[in-house]
């Protein structure tokens, strides 16, 4: 597979910039797709401060989720894609289907160029959002067999982005994919080091516990895996004959509680987490304040859950190995210093 043109959609991102470097580092040719090609210099400066040459083996495509041009031209001659790019605001959006179109139908349209284009195989990132949400009892562990109810309680619209365009890439190659392939990876939160200042809405919570603009932890938890695990998972899904046709939960072991994440950062910074809450936040302290914030609104019905989710499949059918849990959130804690995205970085240097 060495040297195989793969089209990662979302460059610019950071899962997608992750992306890019494992791929050049494995001796691929990369082709990735950013919505303006203003931003090619800033992909190729990250990627350099990173110690990753790009050099002519990244080139790059303009388009846009939203839009069909520049998709054709984005997956031509391209051996395999990875569809990374999806939008995950840090806020509800005021309409839901500004989640929702451009995850669906950029799914969609990937496939489309894909298809048409003879790829091989298709790599899409989707989430545990479309798996562990929805459901009436959501306190258990869940597998690649389970799906988000999309109508069930407390569903958000990222949820139900994730969820409705997961299914309709599946319904998509079933009915009209022809000879083309898909796999898909169903990330947890995602921690690790920034390549540059664009993250995934996960990393928020450690940066916020971090320069104190969360006055304690709220009584929530979720999966964590490290960003170049996701990644190592995509490339085997991306290779392995067994991938076809079948999902991967990426999650590097029990869920953390954010007050877990506030130990690890107090037990391995030192004085650089001085500002990390040491209290917990009572729920009626939340539910007030989503009343005026609706980013809080968004976490409010994850309050008391106590979901798990499973690696077996991953580590059993492509032999992936995840990085502990703590080493993610020690390597999202120390880039995002040495890159000067904290109130206080030299402090948490």
């Amino acid at each position: 597979m060495d040297g195989e043109l793969v089209l990662v959609t979302g460059g610019s991102g950071f899962i997608g910039g992750h992306c890019i470097a494992q791929l050049l580092q494995a001796g691929h040719r990369v082709r990735t797709t950013v919505r303006s090609l203003a931003r090619e210099a800033e992909v190729r400066a990250t990627l350099r401060a990173a110690g990753v040459d790009p050099g002519a083996a990244l080139t790059f495509a303009a388009a846009d989720l939203l839009a069909d041009a520049g998709w054709p031209e984005a997956a031509a001659g391209c051996d395999r894609v990875l569809h990374v790019a999806s939008p995950f605001p840090a806020a509800v959006p005021k309409h839901e289907d500004d989640l929702i179109r451009p995850a669906r139908e950029g799914a969609l349209r990937v496939l489309r160029a894909a298809r048409d284009a003879g790829v091989k195989r298709v790599v899409l990132t989707s989430s545990f959002a479309a798996i562990g949400y929805g459901h009436a009892h959501p306190d258990r562990t869940y597998t690649e067999q389970d799906w988000t109810d999309v109508e069930g309680p407390g569903t958000t619209a990222y949820v139900r982005s994730k969820t409705l365009a997961e299914r309709a890439a599946w319904d998509f190659v079933a009915r009209e994919g022809g000879p083309l392939e898909l796999a898909v990876v169903n990330p947890v939160g995602v921690f690790g080091p920034l390549l540059g200042p664009d993250y995934s809405a996960s990393i928020e919570i450690v940066k916020r516990l971090l320069d104190g603009s969360l006055p304690g932890a709220p009584r929530m938890s979720f999966g964590v895996v490290d960003v170049r695990d996701v990644v190592d998972l995509h490339l085997r899904a991306m290779a392995h004959p067994a991938a076809k046709g079948e999902r991967f939960l990426a999650v590097a072991g029990e869920f953390m509680s954010v007050a877990d994440i506030a130990g690890v950062l107090r037990a391995r910074l030192g004085a650089a987490a001085r500002r990390v809450p040491t209290r917990k936040l009572p729920d009626w302290v939340l539910r007030a304040v989503s009343l005026f914030d609706p980013a809080v609104r968004q976490i409010v019905p994850e309050l008391g859950k106590s979901r798990q989710a499973s690696n077996e499949k991953a580590r059993r059918v492509l032999g992936w190995t995840p990085r502990l849990r703590e080493e993610a959130i020690l390597a999202t804690a120390q880039s995002l210093a040495r890159l000067g995205l904290l109130k206080d970085a030299r402090q948490a240097a």
